[in-house]
């Protein structure tokens, strides 16, 4: 049996973890499940503790384990903590020996992705068995390369066979983020459902409520989630960020020069800071192309 399946044992673990309710994962009795899911239980006990900001704390965890699952992890940990070159280094080594790992590609492909390495995380996911994460991850991967068609045909695909699914409904809103007109709908009540309901609410959700509600143009409902977001984890960066994007939007200049400055005492290479650049420094170039005229 699948233990991530409906029937599985694994299965709310799995579900929390996926929510963004990490603290729920972290504080989970997995003392009665059977031999064969410790290890996959506690990768994802590893990786909440990783994703609440405790990597130092998974890389000591993770270094009184043996085998290529934990081996991963502190890859991850390493990566989250800074430590890109001794996360890649190890992540290489980790695949010349367990390529056929799921934890090894999921969080190999993760690694890779960040790193830039594009075409390697997608080989490295393409490896596995019918896992949804790695499914997800691959999907993630083609909306960031802007081939909607490719992330669409794989949650697609996915949905034949795991329709019950939490980890697919989510993959197949973020599709639908970028797919738009009713798709924008369909992922609301997917985020919405997640953020509002008290037993799978998290920060996580709340900020893709507040993106999905941006979409719709519901700018009032959208900031009334990111607020939600930020009070409940006011360094969330990705609240952040989204704070930043929706303020200017709305035309809060303040509130916008506020959130800015925060995302970069808190992340100064955070994506978006760098595509602001990116573009500033484009509009500068393209202007200088120009000169003013001055009327006599």
């Amino acid at each position: 049996m699948d233990p991530f399946s409906a029937e599985g044992e694994l299965l709310t673990l799995h579900n929390n973890f996926h929510q963004g309710q990490y603290q729920a994962v972290l504080d989970s009795d997995t003392s009665s499940l059977s031999h064969s899911n410790v290890v996959p239980a506690r990768v994802l006990k590893l990786r909440a503790q990783i994703a609440t900001g405790d990597a130092q704390g998974a890389i000591s965890s993770a270094q009184k384990e043996s085998g290529p699952d934990f081996a991963a992890v502190k890859a991850l940990a390493q990566y989250s903590s800074g430590d890109n070159a001794g996360a890649t280094k190890q992540i290489e080594q980790l695949i010349e020996t367990s390529s056929e790992n799921a934890t090894a590609q999921i969080l190999g492909g993760i690694i890779l992705q960040a790193s830039g390495r594009t075409e390697e995380a997608l080989s490295l996911l393409s490896k596995h068995q019918g896992n949804l994460e790695a499914i997800a991850l691959i999907t993630q991967i083609h909306l960031q390369q802007n081939r909607t068609d490719l992330a669409l045909k794989e949650v697609s695909a996915a949905r034949k066979w795991a329709q019950d699914s939490l980890l697919v409904n989510i993959a197949e809103s973020w599709v639908g983020m970028r797919v738009g007109g009713d798709s924008y709908q369909s992922a609301f009540y997917v985020f919405e459902e997640m953020a509002q309901t008290p037993s799978s609410t998290s920060t996580k959700s709340l900020i893709s409520q507040a993106i999905s509600e941006l979409h719709l143009g519901r700018l009032p409902e959208a900031e009334a989630a990111i607020n939600q977001a930020l009070q409940n984890e006011p360094k969330e960066i990705e609240a952040i960020a989204n704070a930043v994007v929706l303020t200017t939007i709305m035309g809060k200049t303040t509130e916008q020069q506020q959130y800015l400055e925060q995302l970069k005492r808190e992340k100064s290479d955070h994506a978006l800071l760098a595509d602001l650049e990116e573009k500033s420094s484009l509009f500068d170039h393209a202007a200088g192309k120009y000169s003013a005229k001055v009327s006599s």
